[in-house]
């Protein structure tokens, strides 16, 4: 295998696991945090301590999301040089960057800075509408991970 390969294995190789972790923090992880009264144990956590929770590990992610929108742009960027533009994957890899970036600098800051003034500010109308705006953001990171992943296999297998 030349270095060409090495690098469209590991890139499709970030993009399956970046795909897998959204998917694994938004259903399972805080499905759990959120509904330990569910759970058949004797833990009970408060939704604002369970806010927290998922807090410190959307803050752990966010390093991750700024490693992805490096390497995507990156790798994209490489691609257009050599020619290999494709609409589909410059589209995906745009939003890719644009709400990788916006999570980890924009929503987890302002929401970690908004659970530091306590639980009246997490019950006001301004952190429902961040917490919302994040949510819709981690979505859209899923879709158009999931979109770039399945064009550039599709790519790849054309060559």
């Amino acid at each position: 295998m030349n270095k060409r390969m090495y690098a469209d294995f590991s890139y499709l190789i970030l993009l399956a696991a970046s795909f897998g972790a959204v998917m694994v923090l938004g259903v399972i992880v805080a499905a759990v945090i959120f509904h330990t009264d569910s759970l058949h144990v004797d833990i009970l956590i408060d939704r604002y301590n369970s806010g927290v929770i998922m807090s410190e590990i959307f803050l752990r992610f966010s390093y991750v999301t700024y490693f992805l929108s490096f390497c995507v742009a990156l790798y994209e960027v490489a691609m257009y040089k050599t020619g290999q533009r494709d609409k589909i994957a410059m589209i995906s890899a745009f939003f890719i960057v644009a709400t990788s970036l916006m999570f980890s600098a924009v929503y987890v800051p302002k929401i970690l800075e908004l659970q530091a003034m306590g639980r009246e500010a997490t019950n006001s109308d301004t952190f429902d509408a961040l917490h919302v705006g994040s949510e819709l953001d981690f979505k859209i990171l899923a879709v158009t991970l999931l979109v770039l992943f399945v064009r550039r296999l599709m790519l790849l297998r054309l060559r």
